[in-house]
C-alpha cells in the first residue's frame, strides 16, 4: 500500500472569470497532518472542497489513496467508496447535523450506509464512537440543540471517523469554538490520529492552532501557495512577507495588535470573526 494518500498536481478552480485556486500542488503521507493556512478569500476552503469532491477542479489532477479522481459524475457505489477514503468536518457543527435527528441516529445512519451491521451492532458501534470522542451514552438520545458547540463538533468528528476513512479534512473545525474548547478538540484529534494512523488536512486561518496539530504546512494567498514547509519552521522563521504578517497576528505574552500589511478589510474580518469564506 502506498504511503501517499493524497497527490494533487496543478489544481485550479475558476468561478466564472474569478480564479479561486491557481496551480496548487500538494502531497499528504499516511498518518501525516498537513495544515493549509490563509485568510478568508485565500482559496483554502475551495481547495478542501476539491479534495473531497464537493467542487470539481477546472484544471489539474488529483489522486486519493492511489486512485485518480477524474472530474465527472460517479455512481452511488463510487461515492460510497470515496467516502470511505476521505471525510470532511465543517466549521459549523450545528448546521452540518440534522436538527431533528438524535445523536445516536446521526452516527448509526453513517454506519448503516457503509457497513452491513445488525441494528444492535450499529447501536453498540455508535456508542463506542461517541465514547471515543469523549461523549457519554446519554448523549445518544439528545438532539443537536441540546449539546454545546464543542459537543456538537465531537459528534461531527465521530460521524466522520465512523466510516474509518484514511483522510480527514477539517475545514476551520475549531474556529467557531472558545479557546478552551479548541484545545480539547485539538487534543481529541491528536489522540484519534495516534490510535488510528489517520491523515489530516487541517484548514485554518490561525497559525497558533496549526502548530498544535500539523507537522507540515502550506500558506495560501490569492489562490496560490506562497510558502510551504515544516510547520515549526514556518512559525519560527517565515520567509514570505505574507506568512510573517500571519505570524505577527498570533497572540503571545506582551502581544499588541499591529497594522497588518495584508488585504485590509478581508484580513480584519478573518482575524476578528474566525469565519471561513474562502
Amino acid at each position: 500500500m502506498s504511503d501517499t494518500v493524497i497527490e494533487a498536481t496543478g489544481l485550479r478552480k475558476e468561478f466564472g472569470t474569478a480564479v479561486a485556486v491557481d496551480d496548487v500542488s500538494l502531497t499528504l503521507e499516511r498518518g501525516q497532518s498537513l495544515a493549509v493556512v490563509g485568510e478568508s478569500g485565500s482559496g483554502k476552503t475551495t481547495l478542501a472542497r476539491m479534495l473531497v469532491g464537493l467542487e470539481t477542479p477546472t484544471g489539474g489532477t488529483l489522486r486519493v489513496c492511489g486512485r485518480p479522481r477524474p472530474p465527472g459524475r460517479v455512481s452511488s457505489r463510487e461515492r460510497r467508496r470515496r467516502a470511505r477514503e476521505m471525510q470532511i468536518v465543517f466549521q459549523d457543527p450545528y448546521s452540518s447535523l440534522d436538527k431533528l435527528q438524535r445523536i445516536g441516529g446521526v452516527i448509526e445512519a453513517s454506519l448503516d450506509l457503509h457497513f452491513s451491521l445488525t441494528p444492535g451492532e450499529r447501536r453498540k458501534r455508535a456508542l463506542e464512537l461517541l465514547e471515543a470522542v469523549g461523549l457519554a451514552e446519554r448523549h445518544a438520545t439528545m438532539l443537536p440543540r441540546q449539546l454545546s458547540g464543542g459537543q456538537r463538533q465531537r459528534v461531527a468528528i465521530a460521524r466522520a471517523i465512523a466510516v474509518e476513512p484514511q483522510v480527514l479534512v477539517l475545514d476551520e473545525a475549531v474556529a467557531a469554538l472558545d479557546v478552551s474548547i479548541q484545545a480539547q478538540i485539538l487534543n481529541l484529534l491528536a489522540d484519534i490520529r495516534e490510535r488510528s494512523g489517520i491523515s489530516y488536512v487541517f484548514i485554518s486561518h490561525d497559525l497558533a492552532v496549526v502548530h498544535q496539530i500539523s507537522e507540515v504546512a502550506l500558506v495560501m494567498s490569492g489562490g496560490r501557495v506562497v510558502e510551504r514547509g515544516p510547520t515549526g519552521a514556518l512559525l519560527s522563521d517565515p520567509q514570505e512577507e505574507y506568512t510573517k504578517s500571519l505570524r505577527a497576528a498570533v497572540p503571545r505574552p506582551g502581544w499588541k495588535p499591529s497594522r497588518r500589511a495584508v488585504s485590509g478589510s478581508a484580513a480584519n474580518g478573518s482575524a476578528a470573526s474566525g469565519t471561513a469564506a474562502s
